[in-house]
């Protein structure tokens, strides 16, 4: 059996066909692992009848559906490659994001055609000439083609394997420190052992029914919900978060465990009289992204429900460390152990190991680390050194192993589970002319856990705080916008320029009002 993804899809259809593989929330749509082969299959054989070829980029900017996930399987076993878009981005931040990854075709939502539309019109500013759209009125865009006609032309046999180990299987795109997104390279090898690594980790049981509310363009949805596929479990996928709603699931769907992010658990205890729902069978959730408060492990273990802080990145797809079972209460704090399959050490800025409580760089090796930065062999020397990833994250390893996250070297903001790298933002704000330099922190935020703050330097005075905004708004993803601006006479930095970020959270500590 080749080491390809798309055929745990085929392997687990086989093995458990009648098992549902995956429930959909929102339209009430449910398919057994049989079902879902089937129209993967089907799709894989219409992409090959259309001429697709090895290694030929497909974005995906879709809401969390059965269409995603059966196209993540369908291109790997013909061995193209997924480009998942975060569907809150603008046209502007969607058109680089394709043009640098080269994809040829797009699969879109009809939620998205008025940007999609736009992207079109912009010709030859992406590369892409095959437009699907998933619609529901029976018409696609005069532009587009209907993904479900494209997909029911074709034969569900199984299509011919050509793709195999360190072959491309998805590009999946990541704000860099420069502003500029960067895309994380990801194998059917790399991505093979980050699922075997959560496999052997975690503790999953024969019939679970896994809660999936995070989108599916980020690792930490793609990643569990392959596991699902190699360990027989049936997703229950939510389009998109609602508390409300993640409660009913759990009780209507007999949940057993899954993953969120914090702010989403914090919305989940914030809807009141949880006793209206049964969730006595939700075991354990695992939860990262961002660091996950005590206060909120407490309030869970109270309900009986095991929080397991989880720590990893895109660039290792996934895996880094995880908090077991045993010790999710007793070492409240740490994220945990490294996986299974997976090496974490913390170093000195010498690159000597740290001795155990002392504060060092993270830095992760195992299988499941990315291949490269996509075009940008400089950054990828840099990320990865003798099989190291330097994450960029420090912390601490106790004499038993366990790892704390304390803060982070880079000054990415984590706003919602979404990854905010002020560099972007700060970049932006300098092209208006009426500001002479501007600098972003993050600031906490009671249900986001941090938002943008940007403070800047003008040379007009009656440039004002709304000014600002305006400029920024429609340029910026909604969760990237600075939720407000202060004006300073100048930016602190150190001799080489670099902007001192620690002085002006110490100038700024407020936090924004939601």
């Amino acid at each position: 059996m080749k080491n390809n993804i798309g055929l745990w899809l085929t392997k687990r259809a086989l093995l458990s066909p009648s098992r549902e593989a995956y429930v959909d929330s929102h339209s009430g749509l449910r398919l057994t692992f049989a079902q879902l082969n089937d129209r993967s299959n089907r799709l894989a054989n219409a992409f090959t009848a259309s001429g697709i070829e090895k290694n030929e980029r497909v974005g995906l900017l879709l809401m969390n559906s059965a269409e995603f996930m059966e196209a993540y399987f369908a291109l790997g076993k013909i061995g193209a490659v997924v480009v998942p878009l975060n569907w809150r981005l603008v046209a502007d931040e969607l058109e680089f994001i394709l043009k640098d990854s080269g994809a040829k075709r797009l699969i879109f939502d009809e939620d998205f055609l008025d940007t999609v539309t736009e992207l079109h019109v912009r010709g030859s500013k992406t590369d892409i000439f095959h437009w699907l759209q998933i619609e529901s009125n029976g018409e696609a865009a005069y532009f587009a083609e209907s993904y479900q006609s494209f997909r029911d032309s074709a034969s569900q046999d199984e299509p011919e394997i050509v793709a195999d180990g360190d072959d491309m299987l998805y590009i999946m795109y990541t704000s860099g420190t420069t502003g500029l997104p960067k895309g994380v390279v990801h194998t059917h090898e790399t991505s093979t052992w980050g699922a075997i690594s959560i496999a052997a980790s975690t503790y999953y049981q024969e019939n679970d029914r896994f809660l999936s509310p995070l989108p599916m363009f980020h690792v930490g949805a793609l990643t569990p919900l392959t596991v699902n596929v190699y360990r027989g479990v049936t997703s229950v996928v939510m389009r998109s978060f609602d508390p409300v709603r993640a409660w009913e699931l759990v009780q209507e769907e007999k949940i057993t465990t899954g993953l969120a992010v914090p702010a989403m658990l914090n919305f989940m205890l914030d809807v009141g009289d949880l006793s209206r729902f049964d969730f006595s069978q939700w075991r354990w959730c695992m939860s990262g992204a961002a660091p996950v408060p005590e206060s909120l492990i407490e309030a869970y273990a109270k309900l009986g429900i095991e929080i397991h802080q989880v720590y990893g990145l895109t660039e290792t797809c996934g895996p880094a460390c995880l908090i077991d079972a045993e010790n999710a209460l007793k070492r409240i704090g740490s994220t945990g152990k490294a996986f299974f399959h997976t090496d974490v050490k913390i170093v000195r800025p010498d690159g000597l190991t740290c001795k155990p409580n002392e504060s060092g760089e993270v830095l992760v090796r195992g299988k499941h680390v990315m291949r490269e930065y996509w075009n940008r062999p400089e950054a990828t020397e840099e990320a990865i050194v003798d099989d190291w990833l330097h994450t960029g994250d420090v912390a601490v390893m106790d004499e038993g192993g366990f790892v704390y996250i304390q803060d982070r070297i880079k000054d990415m903001i984590i706003s919602g589970g979404e990854n905010v790298y002020p560099a972007e933002i700060e970049n932006l704000l300098q092209q208006h002319p009426e500001i002479l330099e501007a600098a972003v922190i993050g600031q906490e935020s009671a249900r986001w856990g941090e938002s943008p703050f940007a403070i800047v330097v003008r040379n007009n005075p009656q440039l004002s705080e709304a000014d600002v905004l305006d400029f920024c708004r429609g340029k910026l993803a909604p969760f990237k916008m600075p939720w407000s601006v202060v004006f300073s006479d100048s930016i602190p930095r150190n001799p080489s320029g670099k902007i001192l970020k620690r002085i002006l959270r110490e100038e700024y500590p407020g936090s924004a009002p939601v």
